[in-house]
């Protein structure tokens, strides 16, 4: 049996994980979300991370969506020069959908194996009045500020810019183990490294390129 030469190659990755709202979520996907919240309250999630209701029309969990007018509502009785819409990266995970009213699992689609609960837009859910997409996420540790979609002032947008970037210096204990080391990607779990067979570099199969002489 001859041998084949291998010469490498390269891959294109469509990595917008930001699907419009009224696209139905998919189960194992990061999106991109958004949470409103206030001035204050921004800081501490930036520094501390997320922490989860107590209850909720979805029960326990942090209420977040993928449709930026909806997080631009919150804090409902907070006015205008005290709202900020952070910008999020959500793995998601097993996703249950709730599109109506006293769904059976509305408050209990964590005790049945699901990570996130999605309430679709227009659904009839007279919860949900804005008619506008919503999601719950339970663990927050599935959830990472990258960037602010809204701030009073630039102000406090650069200070908020400013701390997020500060976050970033440290490991991130969000997503880390499922960073690759050699191609960078977040993928699902951590991906199998080895050295090339024909080179010898370390190289990842998922990596964008690779080429290499063999002769």
């Amino acid at each position: 049996m001859s041998s084949i030469p291998f010469f490498g190659w390269e891959a294109f990755y469509d990595e917008d994980p930001h699907l419009q709202a009224n696209q139905e979520a998919k189960s194992g996907r990061h999106y991109t979300m958004y949470h409103g919240t206030s001035v204050q309250v921004a800081r501490q999630i930036i520094k501390n991370g997320f922490r989860q209701s107590s209850d909720g029309m979805l029960g326990p969990g942090v209420y977040v969506s993928r449709d930026q007018k909806k997080a631009e509502r919150y804090p409902l009785r907070s006015p205008p020069t005290d709202r900020v819409v952070l910008k999020l990266s959500v793995d998601c995970g097993k996703v249950k959908k709730i599109d109506k009213d006293n769904h059976p699992l509305q408050k209990t689609w964590h005790s049945q194996g699901y990570d996130t609960a999605w309430v679709p837009p227009n659904c009839g859910m007279k919860a949900v009045p804005s008619g506008l997409e919503e999601d719950c996420v339970f663990d927050p540790a599935r959830i990472e500020v990258t960037d602010i979609a809204l701030a009073p002032n630039t102000t406090i947008l650069t200070e908020l810019k400013q701390l997020i970037a500060q976050n970033q210096k440290s490991p991130s204990q969000l997503n880390t183990s499922g960073t690759c080391t050699v191609c960078k990607l977040k993928l699902g779990p951590a991906h199998t490294v080895q050295p090339c067979w024909g080179c010898g570099e370390t190289i990842c199969a998922l990596m964008i390129k690779h080429k290499c002489d063999p002769y």
